[in-house]
This record gives structure tokens, C-alpha cells and sequence, in this order.
């Protein structure tokens, strides 16, 4: 891939923009907001030029609702020989899609499972997608060639594909993304009138619960809008659960002192099938989910050593979030870093040049052997 157009400069496509950018693809930056797409060039994300002819892909970063139109202009000025976008619903946009163009085998559906509580070009990074699932959902028309163009763009990336049908990705999304939004929009709602005392008390648990309840709001309605009913058919399961709980919540506390066994066990099953569901999507007792790799380190027991780390390894976006003591030795304390994948053996050779014992945690081969 030589070239590439960029439609809409807001977080995922500036994103795009920079992270392909960085392989020497030609990207032309295009957006309605002339000072989104100036902030985008001024990152280093592409050029304000129009191209001459025909890229070899368009990526479309607009909502949900605006996909079909914005798609169908591109088309006809004959802008990419191949189409693809990144909004989080498809099945609906897709059949309006299909519906208005005059070639569908040169577009498919797309969608990044990435992003960030912020929003717009300046919240963009070149990392953002690596080692993170991207989801296409070619029709019966997608042509070979556009696939693969996708499959190059995604490749240029960092991130790892996932092919799927559109209705069953917004199925997917409603109970892994739009409602966890919702959940934590109205969870955050709670807090807009609440006592001086209450926000003194605000800890971890509930800045991680809110966090994402910080995102666009104009952009989530859209999305909401255009998968409603995957996201209702998932809040009539969250709302049974609530009635349930409620319930339980009733009894016990009209109960004597130890008594309500019934609504005890409810509660319980409650908070279980949630640690269970916690363990499902982590990939445990199945096929692992495509994540990061761990390194595991042993630190000195002179006092200091994981602020070194720490500083060590600061350049790659790695951070004490990322890191799991995991017990001592004869050596010191042990950690594992959660690393993106691509930079990996980068992070390993800085350890070993840093002076730290590590290796990669799936594997028996000390980062001090490697070439």
C-alpha cells in the first residue's frame, strides 16, 4: 500500500493516519472541520492535499449515520479503489451502504476495537490500534482485492483482524461496548447532584466504572441510535438482573439480624456469575484473546529497583498499571510487564542493556542470550 485517503480526523481516524504514516504510506487527510484535519497534518498524521487519482484505500472515520452518504460521495469522485471504515455499528449502515452504491464489491465494513474516554485529533496516537482486535465484516459483494487492502491497512496498524458477519458483530458490541457505555453514563448521572461528602469519598472503583461515560455524547447517540435493538435486547437482560437484585436487596434488609438465607444466596450467585463472566472474557478456560505479552523481570533487593524499571521502560507506554508482582526469590522480587506485542523484544533488549534479569514470561529464554 502506497497511498491512502483518511475521511474525518477525530480519534480513530487521525489515529490511522499516524499509525500508517509511520510504514511511508502517502495519507490525504480530509474532514468537514478544516481544523481538525490542520491538527492532523500538524501531528504528522498526513498531507491536506487532495490526491491526483485514486488511492489505494479510503477509510471512512465518520458515524454511524453518516456512512452510507459520506461513502457514496467518495465513490463518485472516484476517490480509493477500495473502501472500508471504522464506525461501531454495521449491519445497519451496511444495508444502506449496499443499497446506495453503484460498485459494492469495492467497500467493506470495518471497525477497530480501540479508542479512548477523549475524543478528536488531538486525543490520537500511533499506537492506539496495536495488538487490539479489528473487526471486518465483508459482504457477499466485497471483492477479494478490497479485503485484502483492508487486511494491509490493518497489518500497517498493529492490530490483529477478526472476520464477521455484521449482525453478529453488533450483537457482540451491544453486550461488550454500547451497553457498558449506558452503564456507566448513568452510574456517572448518579453523581451529578451528589452530597460534598460523597465526592471526598470517590476512590478508584468508581473513576474505573465512569471513566468511559466521558466520550462524546453527539457520537454515542448515533451509535445507540443505529444498533437499538441489540442494545435493548441486552438491557432487558441487565434490568432482570436489577429486579432480581432488588429484590434480594428488600429482603435482607427487612431481616432480622442473620436471617434471609434466600436473599443471601442470591446476592452471592450474583457477585459469582459476575467474577465468572470476568474470566470469560479474559479468555481463561479457552482460546486466549489477543492481548499483550508478558515479560517477566527479577529485581535486586537494593530499594529503588522497580522505580528504575519503572523508568526504564517509561518510552514504550509502559506504566505501573501494567505491572504484577508476582512473589520473591533468591533474586528479589519478581514482576510481569504487560507489553504490546510489536514492541516487545524492544522492551526485553532495554531491560538487558538496563541491567535487569528479564525474559519473556511464555518462554524459558533469558533476554540476555538474544542477539
Amino acid at each position: 500500500m502506497r497511498t491512502m485517503a483518511v475521511v474525518g480526523t477525530g480519534l480513530i481516524g487521525t489515529s490511522v493516519g499516524l499509525a500508517v504514516s509511520r510504514h511511508g504510506v502517502t495519507v490525504h487527510l480530509m474532514d468537514r472541520d478544516e481544523t481538525a484535519a490542520r491538527t492532523a497534518a500538524a501531528l504528522g498524521a498526513g498531507v491536506l492535499a487532495a490526491p491526483d487519482g485514486p488511492v489505494d484505500l479510503a477509510v471512512l472515520a465518520v458515524p454511524p449515520s453518516q456512512l452510507a452518504p459520506v461513502l457514496a460521495e467518495q465513490q463518485m469522485r472516484g476517490l480509493a479503489r477500495a473502501y472500508t471504515d471504522v464506525a461501531s455499528v454495521k449491519s445497519v449502515p451496511e444495508r444502506h451502504v449496499l443499497a446506495g452504491l453503484g460498485d459494492a464489491s469495492s467497500y467493506v465494513g470495518g471497525h477497530p476495537l480501540a479508542g479512548r474516554e477523549k475524543s478528536g485529533p488531538l486525543a490520537a496516537r500511533a499506537d492506539l490500534f496495536e495488538d487490539r482486535s479489528w473487526v471486518l465484516t465483508p459482504s457477499e459483494a466485497t471483492s477479494q482485492e478490497t479485503l485484502n487492502r483492508a487486511l494491509e491497512a490493518i497489518s500497517l496498524c498493529g492490530a490483529v483482524p477478526v472476520l464477521m458477519g455484521s449482525q453478529e458483530h453488533d450483537a457482540a458490541v451491544a453486550l461488550t461496548s454500547h451497553v457498558p457505555h449506558v452503564v456507566a453514563s448513568l452510574m456517572a448521572a448518579r453523581l451529578q447532584h451528589a452530597p460534598r461528602e460523597a465526592s471526598r469519598l470517590a476512590g478508584q472503583g468508581l473513576r474505573d466504572v465512569t471513566r468511559i461515560a466521558a466520550g462524546d455524547a453527539r457520537l454515542w447517540c448515533d451509535i445507540l441510535q443505529s444498533n437499538a435493538a441489540a442494545v435493548a435486547g441486552v438491557l432487558r437482560e441487565l434490568q432482570a438482573d436489577l429486579t432480581d437484585l432488588l429484590a434480594a436487596l428488600t429482603e435482607l434488609s427487612a431481616a432480622p439480624a442473620g436471617g434471609s438465607p434466600g436473599g443471601v444466596a442470591e446476592l452471592t450467585g450474583l457477585l459469582d456469575r459476575g467474577i465468572a463472566g470476568m474470566s470469560a472474557i479474559q479468555g481463561r478456560g479457552g482460546a486466549p484473546a489477543a492481548g499483550p505479552v508478558r515479560l517477566r523481570v527479577v529485581l535486586g533487593d537494593r530499594p529503588g529497583e522497580l522505580a528504575r524499571l519503572l523508568a526504564s521502560v517509561a518510552g514504550f507506554g509502559v506504566g505501573a498499571d501494567d505491572v504484577s508482582p508476582r512473589g520473591g526469590g533468591p533474586g528479589g522480587l519478581e514482576v510481569e510487564l504487560a507489553v504490546a506485542s510489536l514492541r516487545a523484544e524492544e522492551v526485553l533488549h532495554r531491560l538487558v542493556r538496563d541491567g535487569f534479569e528479564a525474559e519473556r514470561a511464555d518462554r524459558r529464554v533469558l533476554a540476555g542470550a538474544l542477539p
